[in-house]
């Protein structure tokens, strides 16, 4: 009976939150946000405290430290990223003609010379399906992509930032970073102080857990992304691609989604530089070994190093965490996304291994 009510007591406060969550969402995104900025700068405000700082001259510092870093990319980067991109979106209708000619022109050619012998040999029809055909399709399937392309690039443009709520997100985060990074260490002792005598060292031990899985994951894939941002913008910039930096940077940014960003750099940097070098192979050939090499240091370097193996968060579940919880709860969705799967994921883990002790699955005899 205890466990009983103890399973409903969770499952209503979950649903609870669940609840509040999705009714308050439009306006709690600045605070998700400045809660998540204070739980990563908590380890330096920690290690200034140990070098003699207070915590408030430690927070007030990290505080002007963001606040340059910020004006320096507000000034320098943002005003060339949004450059590139409204060129890149000005520009995509000329790339997808010119990929659409390209696959029309070259696939036919190609169908010519392989595509009707293998037709013809598999008794797929032969003389009766033109090669045109294919190139057709080809050059239809590049177009609705590309139409896909810039639809979603627009609706992300033009929507972002009411989205974003850009106001509420430089003026409040700031503030309530600050503050919660002040208060991180009591507001831990707090609650650490409610949970129940008897139940301390479970609950002790999963938040340990559900932090090694979090941190692991937030700090080290932050600095992966902070990493191929620069390798594949700086790289591809240098060897002339169109809108190099904007690719390079966005596909920093999706890295944080494991495979999606070097995929999606992958994509788009060898789409531009078909449309932007053909016939020449050089720009492409270029391109690739930029990512390539990026994709190389991130499987074998960097995400070894940086994430590590151990933090349970499988790429699939957290694409799923991803876009389940933008999709329910919006931009404040994407911020809790990646803590509540890990702290899904650690639950989930727990559960498995009390299951796997009890009676009922050993098969024991409780009444014996």
């Amino acid at each position: 009976m205890q466990i009983e009510r103890h399973a409903i007591f969770w499952t209503g406060a979950l649903l609870l939150f669940a609840a509040l969550l999705w009714l308050l969402s439009g306006v709690l995104m600045p605070f998700a946000a400045g809660m998540a900025l204070a739980y990563l700068l908590d380890p330096l405000a920690d290690r200034l405290q140990r070098l003699g700082l207070g915590r408030l001259t430690a927070s007030l510092l990290i505080l002007a430290l963001c606040l340059v870093l910020f004006i320096v990319m507000l000034v320098a980067v943002v005003p060339l990223l949004a450059h590139q991109l409204g060129g890149f979106v000005e520009k995509l209708p000329s790339y997808i003609s010119r990929l659409q000619e390209l696959a029309r022109t070259e696939g036919g050619a190609l169908a010519d010379r392989l595509g009707f012998d293998i037709f013809e040999k598999l008794g797929l029809g032969g003389s009766t399906s033109p090669p045109g055909d294919i190139s057709r399709s080809v050059g239809d399937l590049v177009t609705k992509a590309g139409q896909f392309a810039a639809t979603f690039i627009g609706s992300l443009w033009s929507g972002g930032q009411a989205l974003l709520g850009i106001a509420s997100l430089l003026v409040i985060t700031p503030v309530v970073a600050f503050y919660m990074l002040v208060d991180w260490d009591k507001m831990i002792s707090a609650i650490d102080s409610w949970v129940p005598v008897n139940q301390q060292a479970t609950v002790r031990e999963l938040a340990i857990d559900i932090n090694t899985a979090i941190a692991g994951f937030l700090r080290g894939q932050s600095l992966v992304c902070l990493f191929l941002g620069l390798w594949y913008g700086m790289g591809l910039s240098l060897i002339g691609l169109n809108f190099g930096l904007l690719i390079g940077i966005t596909g920093g940014i999706l890295s944080f989604i494991p495979y999606v960003g070097s995929l999606t750099a992958l994509v788009v940097a060898a789409a531009v530089a078909i449309a932007q070098g053909w016939p020449s192979f050089w720009l492409l050939t270029m391109a690739m070994i930029v990512v390539g090499i990026g994709q190389f240091l991130e499987g074998n370097i960097l995400t070894p190093r940086l994430v590590g193996q151990s933090v349970g968060l499988h790429p699939v579940w957290l694409m799923f965490a991803l876009i389940a919880f933008g999709y329910l709860f919006g931009f404040t969705g994407l911020i809790i996304a990646v803590p509540v799967a890990a702290a899904i994921g650690v639950l989930a883990r727990f559960a498995l291994r009390r299951y796997l002790q009890s009676p009922y699955y050993q098969g024991k005899d409780s009444a014996a």
